[in-house]
C-alpha cells in the first residue's frame, strides 16, 4: 500500500475517533482537566471544576450550563477540596470515575464501585443533571449514578428516600457555608419508621417535618394542591420508601435545596428576569418548628396574638406558669381524675391538622375510618386515630397513636381530621358545645329567613297599594 495513503488513512481514523468522543462523556482516553468541562447533550447541565463563593479551593461539580448565575447542584469531592489547579477527572484502571491531583497516585475522590469483568466504563452527564458511570458495551448497564448520592439539591425525577433492597439512602445535606460545600449541619431525609415522613434535621434532632402522606400530598405542605406544577410519586413498599417530584413541563427549571441556615427551599428559574425566584420554603412560622408546643399540644397560628399553643381535648398544660409566659415546650398532660378505658369514653374530632409525628404510630391499610375508630376504642392504650391516606376515596387505612402526640398544628383550609380519645365527661362537654353551635346556627338561619320574609311582605304590600292608586 502506498505509504502516503496509509498515513492519510491512519490520520483520518484518528481524527474520526476523536470526533466520536461525545462532549458529554469521559472515557479511558478522554479526561477533563481543571479548565475543561463536559456538557449534557441538550446543553442543560455541565460537569467541571469550580470554586464556591470567595473560596480558592477547587471542586468537581455539576451546574446549569445556560443559566448565567452559576448554580451548583452536585459536588463530588465536597469533603476533599483540591488546593490548586492540578486536578484531573478520569476513568481509572479499575473502571471507576476518579479525581486525581498532581503527584498523587491515590484519588482525591472516586465512585468506588466494584466492577466485575471488563473494566471498560464511561461516565456521562445527562440532561436530567444525573452523572452516570456506565458499562461501555451494548447493554450500557448503570454502575453508579450521582442521583444516588445527592448533596444539597434535589432535581426533578431524582428520588429521595431509602432502598431496602440495596441499602442506598438518598439524603440531602446542606453545605457548611456558601464558600464551603462540605457536609453541613442540616439534612433532609425520609424516616421510614411507623408511617414514613420527610424530616429536616438539625444535627440528629428533628427541625421540621412534612407530616405523613395523605395520598395526594404531605399533610404539612398545604401548598401541594391539585393544580401543583409537579407530578409527585410517593412509593411505600417492602422494597423502598421514596418520593419523586417530576415536572409537568420539561421547560420548567426548578430545584429544591437544603440550605445552610436550616431552611428547605424550592426555587424556579425566571427566564425573563434572569434570576431564581423563591417558590416555597419551610419552616415558615413558629408553628412549623418541630415539637413547638410539646407533647399533646398543638400549634394554632390563628392565636399568634395570644398564645399559639393549645392542648388537645382532655389535656391541660403541664405547667401553667410556663404556659403563662408562652413557653409551650413542656406540652400538656391528661386532666387529673379521668379514665379513658371502657368507661363511656369516645372521640373528639380536631380538624385541619398536620397530624402528629407518625414515626411511632401503628398502621393498618386494610381498615376504613369506622373500623379504625372501633379498633382504637377496643385498645385502652390508643389515644388517637386518623385515616392514613385521608385524601383517597374518602379515606383509606388506619393510623393509631399509643403515646404522646408530638408536633401537630392546624391550618386554615388544609390538613386532615384527627380523633382524640376523651373520657365520658369531656365527650359530653364537646357534644354539648356541638349542639349549642348547631342550635346557634339554626337560630340565626330562622331569624334570617323570618326577616327576609317580612321584607318581602312589606315590598309586596307597597306594590299592591301602588296598583290600587
Amino acid at each position: 500500500m502506498d505509504p502516503v495513503k496509509w498515513l492519510i488513512s491512519v490520520l483520518l481514523l484518528l481524527f474520526l475517533s476523536h470526533l466520536s468522543i461525545s462532549t458529554d462523556t469521559i472515557t479511558l482516553d478522554h479526561f477533563i482537566k481543571d479548565n475543561q468541562v463536559i456538557v449534557s447533550s441538550g446543553k442543560i447541565f455541565a460537569l467541571g471544576f469550580f470554586s464556591p463563593g470567595s473560596s480558592r479551593n477547587r471542586y468537581i461539580g455539576i451546574w446549569y450550563h445556560q443559566i448565567p448565575e452559576k448554580t451548583v447542584v452536585w459536588v463530588a469531592n465536597r469533603e476533599s477540596p483540591i488546593k490548586d489547579n492540578s486536578g484531573i477527572l478520569r476513568i481509572d484502571s479499575q473502571g471507576n470515575l476518579a479525581l486525581f491531583q498532581r503527584n498523587q497516585t491515590l484519588p482525591v475522590w472516586s465512585t468506588n464501585v466494584s466492577i466485575t469483568g471488563t473494566r471498560n466504563s464511561i461516565a456521562q452527564i445527562l440532561d436530567s443533571g444525573n452523572l452516570v458511570l456506565l458499562q461501555n458495551d451494548t447493554r450500557r448497564a448503570v454502575l453508579w449514578e450521582s442521583f444516588d448520592y445527592p448533596t444539597n439539591s434535589m432535581l426533578p425525577f431524582m428520588k429521595l428516600g431509602l432502598s431496602f433492597r440495596t441499602g442506598v439512602d438518598r439524603v440531602l445535606t446542606s453545605w457548611k457555608s456558601p464558600d464551603d460545600p462540605g457536609i453541613g449541619n442540616y439534612s433532609y431525609r425520609i424516616n421510614p419508621s411507623g408511617f414514613p415522613q420527610l424530616y429536616l434535621y438539625k444535627g440528629s434532632a428533628p427541625w421540621w417535618r412534612t407530616g405523613s402522606w395523605t395520598g395526594q400530598r404531605w399533610s404539612g405542605v398545604p401548598e401541594m394542591t391539585s393544580n401543583y406544577i409537579f407530578n409527585v410519586s410517593f412509593v411505600n413498599t417492602p422494597d423502598e420508601v421514596s418520593i419523586t417530584y417530576g415536572v409537568k413541563k420539561t421547560s420548567f427549571i426548578t430545584r429544591m435545596i437544603t440550605n445552610e441556615t436550616g431552611i428547605q427551599q424550592r426555587f424556579t428559574w425566571n427566564n425573563q428576569a434572569r434570576h431564581w425566584i423563591g417558590f416555597w420554603s419551610a419552616p415558615k412560622d413558629q408553628c412549623d418548628f418541630y415539637g413547638h408546643c410539646g407533647p399533646n399540644g398543638y400549634c394554632n397560628p390563628d392565636h399568634l396574638d395570644d398564645f399559639e399553643c393549645m392542648c388537645f381535648p382532655g389535656f391541660k398544660p403541664k405547667s401553667s406558669e410556663a404556659w403563662f409566659i408562652r413557653d409551650g415546650a413542656g406540652g400538656c398532660v391528661r386532666k387529673p381524675g379521668i379514665s379513658t378505658c371502657q368507661k363511656g369514653e369516645g372521640f373528639v374530632k380536631v380538624p385541619r391538622l398536620k397530624v402528629p409525628d407518625t414515626s411511632a404510630a401503628h398502621i393498618d391499610m386494610s381498615m376504613g375510618l369506622k373500623q379504625c375508630e372501633n379498633e382504637c376504642l377496643r385498645n385502652c392504650s390508643c389515644v388517637a386515630y386518623a385515616s392514613a391516606y385521608a385524601e383517597i376515596n374518602g379515606g383509606i387505612g388506619c393510623l393509631t397513636w399509643h403515646g404522646d402526640l408530638i408536633d401537630a398544628r392546624t391550618y386554615a383550609d388544609a390538613g386532615q381530621d384527627l380523633y382524640i380519645r376523651v373520657d365520658a365527661s369531656e365527650l359530653a362537654r364537646f357534644t354539648k358545645k356541638g349542639l349549642f353551635r348547631k342550635k346557634g346556627v339554626l337560630a340565626v338561619t330562622i331569624v334570617s329567613v323570618a326577616v327576609l320574609f317580612l321584607i318581602l311582605v312589606a315590598l309586596l304590600r307597597c306594590f299592591v297599594r301602588r296598583l290600587g292608586r
